[in-house]
């Protein structure tokens, strides 16, 4: 039988765990309070800035607050914009030399890191796809296959080359590359519809829905730190950046009854073929119209972390 002496003792020692877990608990909050956080520190918004040589003011407050909000994201998105920056050393050497070839500025390299995150096999729920995320429509609008076997919005050089048509169309029509972009996202006919009814001649100063509304500005925040990410805070090495993968090329001009034994035959298996051809969809290609496609075909040597050299496209990005 427990007496009332042992209650009372019993009592008398909870009460002394209760009492010293609170001290604890206090010590622990004020060690808290003094020390664990991180400091964080805020982005510069400067006064202007330069996109596709042209200057965007942002001396007007609305302006600096747009590209607050995206910088503040992007610097502070850090798993998402490591895997962008570490992709750009594979796609901006290959993306770059396009544009300049079709008379688009290379800034709009940092519009596709936008767009996909610079991810070829991207796909959104709006059934947008590829490293420039076409809408099919459109895709076939400007000149790309899209069906069940092939979809060359997931063609790199192809897809870039269709969004070179496309921003060069934009730019004949606005004269101002940034409300090309503004268009990029929100379509060339709701652009010209806004800027008539607002009475404004750029996007800038349209009143749109909130994801055009922050587009050019993430286009902006999104070069300003790839272009020097270690302003940011963002050190890499050569090693971690992704490599650009040599290929060979092979012309096939019929059908193929099967793309693994297509790609067993020259050594490499269907997933790596897959990998380096993502504008291939099915098993199999039918190519009835006997069209010509330009197959990649890693070379061996460039699969190898260890037998191959690490390149850097921008010597900004690394340490």
């Amino acid at each position: 039988m427990i007496t009332t002496k042992r209650i009372k003792l019993i009592a008398c020692c909870i009460s002394v765990v209760i009492a010293c877990s609170c001290a604890a608990v206090a010590a622990d909050s004020e060690n808290y309070n003094e020390g664990v956080f991180t400091e964080m520190v805020n982005p510069e918004i400067p006064m202007k800035a330069s996109l596709a040589g042209e200057t965007v003011n942002l001396d007007r407050i609305d302006m600096a607050e747009r590209l607050d909000r995206e910088l503040t994201s992007i610097v502070y998105g850090h798993s998402n914009t490591s895997l962008v920056l570490k992709r750009a050393n594979r796609y901006f050497p290959m993306i770059a030399p396009i544009l300049e070839q079709n008379g688009v500025p290379v800034d709009f390299i940092y519009l596709a890191a936008i767009e996909s995150s610079l991810n070829v096999r991207a796909y959104s729920r709006a059934n947008a796809a590829g490293l420039w995320q076409f809408l099919a429509a459109t895709a076939k609008q400007y000149g790309l296959e899209v069906n069940d076997e092939v979809d060359e919005r997931y063609h790199p050089e192809k897809s870039t080359l269709a969004a070179c048509k496309y921003l060069k169309a934009g730019y004949k029509k606005y004269g101002h590359w940034a409300t090309v972009a503004a268009s990029y996202n929100a379509g060339m006919g709701r652009i010209s519809g806004a800027l008539e009814k607002q009475l404004v001649d750029n996007s800038f100063d349209l009143y749109l829905n909130e994801e055009t509304s922050r587009y050019v500005f993430r286009f902006l925040a999104m070069k300003m730190v790839l272009e020097n990410p270690r302003a940011y805070g963002y050190c890499l090495t050569a090693k971690q950046l992704y490599q650009p993968i040599a290929c060979k090329e092979e012309a096939v001009s019929g059908s193929v009854a099967s793309w693994s034994q297509w790609a067993r035959d020259r050594g490499i298996s269907y997933a790596q073929l897959r990998e380096l051809n993502p504008w291939i969809r099915a098993s199999s290609l039918t190519n009835k119209a006997k069209k010509t496609y330009t197959v990649k075909i890693p070379i061996t040597t460039e699969l190898y972390r260890s037998k191959r050299k690490h390149t850097v496209w921008n010597k900004k990005w690394v340490k």
